[in-house]
């Protein structure tokens, strides 16, 4: 899937992608089906998080809602999107990329 300019379900560019690919856990030795597309799942994620909509609104490029707010609920429990969140954080700041603010209180 690669992301077009004024695609509203597209989220990530190629490159943001293979970033968080990177990070992500695969199905790998887990029990059961594996992963659906990830990219896809990711990006309904996404989607959901910058629109607001119900879950069961998703639109259907994203597959299965229920595939999507599955995924996104064993993300949240198992702390992969807090592993992903400092893991960016500590690249952006290696990179230069980051302004740390110090706030006097």
């Amino acid at each position: 899937m690669t992301t077009t300019i004024g695609d509203p379900v597209r989220v990530l560019t190629d490159a943001q992608w293979a970033l968080l690919e990177l990070l992500l856990p695969t199905s790998a030795g887990r029990a059961g089906r594996d992963f659906a597309n990830n990219r896809v799942v990711v990006e309904g994620m996404l989607f959901w998080l910058r629109t607001g909509i119900a879950w069961r609104d998703l639109p259907a490029e994203f597959g299965p809602w229920q595939t999507v707010w599955k995924r996104q609920r064993r993300y949240q429990a198992d702390g992969t999107w807090d592993r992903l969140l400092t893991a960016l954080a500590a690249m952006a700041d290696d990179a230069g990329n980051l302004a740390w603010v110090r706030r006097d209180i």
